[in-house]
């Protein structure tokens, strides 16, 4: 297989068959230490994190798939941390959407001018664009559409998957007792022009609430995934 890519929190390679190798690293973003899914930075190593990433990752693409709702996973190996997915093209060099439940992090920083920290949204859907430098800048429909990253009604669509696949998420945390406060989400086009889920759910990209108190990677995927 040859050698793609090395992300944050993954390496990426081609497969012989044409299909990607997924391998899923210790590192999470954060700074100075403290792990946090909005950051663009690797903030710390947690040994562990790879194979709770993937595993809980394995868990919402399968529940997806039932659903019927396209994603580019194919299978997992959790003891090599690895996943096998379809290829995928990314919208412009990649986009990041967010369904927000509660106020916190960039939206509260940005907003709190007008909002309580933690204070309940409805399935808030915010897109930013995948740029370290200009530390991922929101963007809008109608910019998406002008700079010709994404049609307006790809957009539309990427909304719907977005809030669908959250409430989906929602709920089966809810049902271990977690509030899910923010997720965030990415897409890419796949053979066929089709919208497709790509990259991870896991607790590496999410803030969820138990008992008020916020969990981490590692303890969320264990909850989750106890019988």
């Amino acid at each position: 297989m040859k050698h793609i890519i090395s992300g944050k929190t993954k390496d990426v390679y081609e497969l012989e068959n044409g299909n990607y190798l997924l391998q899923f690293k210790d590192d999470v973003t954060g700074e100075d230490g403290v792990f946090d899914p909005g950051a663009n930075t690797v903030g710390l190593t947690i040994e562990g994190a790879g194979k709770a990433g993937l595993s809980l990752t394995k868990f919402f693409f399968e529940k997806l798939k039932k659903k019927n709702i396209p994603t580019h996973y194919i299978d997992a190996n959790i003891d090599e941390a690895t996943m096998t997915v379809t290829p995928a093209t990314v919208f412009g060099e990649g986009l990041e959407i967010i369904c927000r439940f509660r106020a916190v992090g960039s939206f509260l920083r940005r907003y709190g001018k007008y909002v309580d920290e933690g204070q309940p949204l409805d399935a808030f859907v915010e897109v930013t664009l995948k740029d370290d430098e200009r530390k991922d800048p929101p963007i809008s429909k109608d910019a998406l559409h002008m700079l010709g990253i994404a049609t307006r009604e790809e957009y539309d669509r990427l909304k719907r998957l977005t809030i669908d696949i959250s409430q989906i998420v929602k709920e089966e945390l809810a049902a271990k007792g977690i509030e899910l406060y923010d997720i965030k989400l990415e897409f890419g086009r796949d053979a066929n022009n089709q919208i497709v889920l790509i990259d991870e759910i896991s607790g590496g990209n999410m803030r969820a609430y138990k008992d008020g108190i916020y969990m981490e990677p590692l303890e969320l995927t264990k909850i989750m995934l106890e019988s």
